[in-house]
């Protein structure tokens, strides 16, 4: 008999959404933009306790992209990313022609390293003259990042900071959401992410008269004029009213989901913490994560090659972390500062299954397995 499969993290429904969504199609609004739209916007406002305004765009990519044009990245700029991270962090980067300069991690929330990133800012205007034109971090599968050495650098030196909180809708970074730290800052409700449009992402934005001018950028860059008329370029950036819908559906649960992502954390950390191969990542005093996926590091890819294999033997996903920026083949040509750290959280990092669906008898599962394949070893 074949087991049952466990994903690594899918989607899970709140029960609301259908209802939502049929109201859309009964209204005939199935559109970009329309009243969900608003009012998703406005859920994530309140949520994240904030008075920044929040605009609904087709995905996080799309949030950075128009982050980017807002800050004024010009073709031959050069911009600081995380080099641990996804890809879609950097690829708007490129779309504008700019440059990426790549930032290690530090050992314990995996994210940018403060000390890395000044020692770059004051490398590249060594180098280049002048300095960087926007520095974006990253809260790596909803790790809160060390903000304040980034924020205290980044007004050191007068640079616009993004966050890319992409995986952290929900966490908190001293008594404040993530999200909420940058000049601008992104969230994404991919499929795989804690609660889902489908697909779907936001940019936060410092006022309403920048959301505005976000909102026409996501929309075609239309003027206002009877006709359709267009005086700069623009994107087909906005949300969906369907996928908004969907959106509003999973905010009622959100808070129940960073519980049970938190609670499979705590069963991994329970079962695993005495075998000393293993290492988790870390909470920051005054952080919380929601724990979007968790993640451990074996001492050597070999090991975390054999703990992989063996769960996929038993239909289970997992995933290494995130390969970083700097050994992309896309991204080899560009600056990368460190000491190997993200290289070695690569080789040694796995991301375990954490999905909202998932009960306490998967987790053990994936526990179990993970035991007997490190006693063999």
């Amino acid at each position: 008999m074949n087991k049952k499969r466990i994903w690594l993290s899918l989607a899970q429904p709140g029960g609301k959404e259908m209802d939502f969504v049929q109201s859309v199609f009964n209204e005939n609004w199935i559109t970009a933009g329309g009243p969900f739209v608003d009012t998703f916007e406005k859920e994530l406002q309140t949520f994240l306790h904030t008075k920044k305004e929040i605009v609904g765009l087709n995905s996080g990519t799309s949030a950075i992209h128009l982050a980017l044009i807002q800050l004024g990245i010009r073709q031959g700029d050069e911009v600081i990313c995380q080099s641990l991270t996804f890809v879609a962090t950097v690829n708007p980067i490129r779309y504008l022609g700019a440059n990426p300069v790549f930032v290690d991690s530090e050992k314990d929330t995996w994210n940018m390293c403060p000390v890395c990133l000044e020692e770059t800012i004051l490398s590249r205007k060594k180098i280049t003259g002048i300095k960087p034109k926007a520095i974006i971090f990253v809260d790596l599968y909803g790790m809160p990042a060390k903000i304040k050495e980034i924020k205290d650098i980044a007004q050191k030196y007068e640079i616009p900071l993004i966050e890319d909180a992409a995986e952290a809708l929900g966490s908190i970074y001293e008594n404040d959401y993530c999200g909420n730290f940058g000049d601008y800052a992104i969230l994404s409700f991919n499929g795989n992410k804690i609660i889902t449009t489908s697909a779907g992402g936001a940019l936060i934005c410092p006022s309403t008269i920048i959301a505005k001018e976000i909102k026409n950028l996501s929309s075609q860059a239309r003027d206002e004029a009877p006709h359709y008329q267009h005086s700069k370029i623009g994107f087909n950036y906005r949300m969906s009213n369907v996928c908004a819908a969907i959106g509003s559906g999973q905010m009622i649960v959100l808070n129940d989901f960073i519980k049970k992502r938190r609670h499979i954390h705590h069963i991994y950390v329970n079962e695993l913490h005495s075998i000393k191969e293993i290492e988790f990542q870390t909470e920051s005093p005054g952080s919380l994560s929601n724990r979007w996926l968790t993640c451990i590091l074996l001492p050597s890819y070999e090991e975390r090659e054999k703990i992989r294999l063996a769960l996929d033997a038993e239909n289970i996903e997992s995933r290494p972390v995130w390969k970083p920026m700097q050994l992309q083949p896309v991204f080899a040509e560009f600056p990368y500062y460190g000491k190997g750290i993200s290289d070695d959280l690569f080789e040694r990092g796995l991301c375990l299954p954490s999905g909202s669906g998932l009960d306490d008898e998967d987790i053990m599962r994936v526990c179990n397995i993970i035991k007997k394949t490190i006693k063999s070893v």
